[in-house]
């Protein structure tokens, strides 16, 4: 699995903090996000969700990904 582009610290941010507010289904929460985005014509938006979904796949992982040093 390749690790997602992460554009900002903001997406990171908001990452976290659907990670602690709905914790395991906070991945549905940044899908249904991204849909009410492109629904919008918002695709900055949607790329922004689709981005945080795909983060939070990674960060559920009880494993490391990719090189460590």
């Amino acid at each position: 699995m390749n690790p997602p582009y992460i554009g900002s610290r903001e997406a990171y941010e908001d990452a976290c903090k659907l990670l602690s507010h709905y914790g395991e289904t906070a991945g549905i929460e940044a899908s249904d996000r991204a849909e009410a985005a492109r629904a919008r014509g918002n695709h900055i938006h949607f790329c922004h969700w689709r981005q945080i979904e795909r983060l939070l796949v990674i960060l559920s992982l009880d494993q490391c990904i990719g090189t460590i040093h």
